[in-house]
């Protein structure tokens, strides 16, 4: 479960003023659930995720991950949250282009510090949960951009995350590709019981998500049932 809890982030706006990218957010993601984000840029959403994933403390407001309060975490235990219980999807997958699909994935379990005979049969039950199996000695320039995404996935899903942060990950995929990256995190949020938030500017993907929000000028409002 995520649960953010009057979530307050707020910066300097010029000489004497401040700008509030979040204000008194409440947000509560169960496990097992896909939410979907949305709003007009600026409005929030990538300073939202930061504070979910304990890149950036708030100004004020409680962030919980399970029953673990991360708000006044220090930088280690904030690190040691991020490799274990939180998955990261960022809108371009950022692969090492020297390493096959396998051994990217294989690298999160090395950091973790995990046995290697360990770490590479984790790596390829990752893959194939994302249809990639076949694709695991592949590096990223052998790979399309909808197969770049899914390893991308897969390596966010290394030692089992409660809570999955997606920015975008759409953004740079034509429609198929797109429906079938969004039914996949779907999928894998009922299979994994993750608490998944999926930042999307994409409203047709919306449907897909157990439920949907709308953060406009920090404010959370409740989108149309989906």
């Amino acid at each position: 479960m995520l649960h953010l809890s009057n979530v307050t982030l707020t910066y300097p706006d010029g000489e004497n003023s401040t700008l509030n990218a979040l204000d008194s957010v409440e947000l509560t993601v169960p496990a097992g659930q896909m939410l979907a984000l949305v709003g007009p840029s600026g409005s929030g959403k990538s300073s939202l995720l930061a504070v979910a994933g304990a890149l950036v403390s708030p100004t004020s407001g409680t962030v919980h991950i399970g029953s673990t309060e991360i708000t006044g975490a220090s930088q280690a235990e904030r690190a040691r949250m991020r490799l274990n219980e939180i998955g990261l999807i960022f809108q371009q997958p950022q692969l090492m282009p020297s390493l096959t699909a396998v051994e990217q994935l294989q690298l999160v379990g090395v950091l973790r510090g995990h046995r290697p005979r360990a770490v590479r049969d984790a790596a390829l039950e990752s893959l194939a949960a994302v249809g990639m199996a076949e694709a695991a000695r592949r590096r990223p320039h052998q790979l399309s951009g909808g197969q770049r995404q899914r390893v991308n996935i897969a390596r966010a899903l290394m030692g089992e995350p409660s809570v999955l942060l997606v920015d975008e990950p759409t953004s740079a995929l034509d429609q198929h590709r797109s429906a079938e990256v969004m039914e996949l995190l779907a999928t894998l949020t009922r299979d994994r019981g993750t608490a998944t938030v999926v930042v999307t500017h994409d409203l047709e993907f919306v449907a897909v998500a157990d439920r949907a929000v709308t953060l406009r000028d920090g404010r959370l409002t409740e989108h149309a049932t989906v």
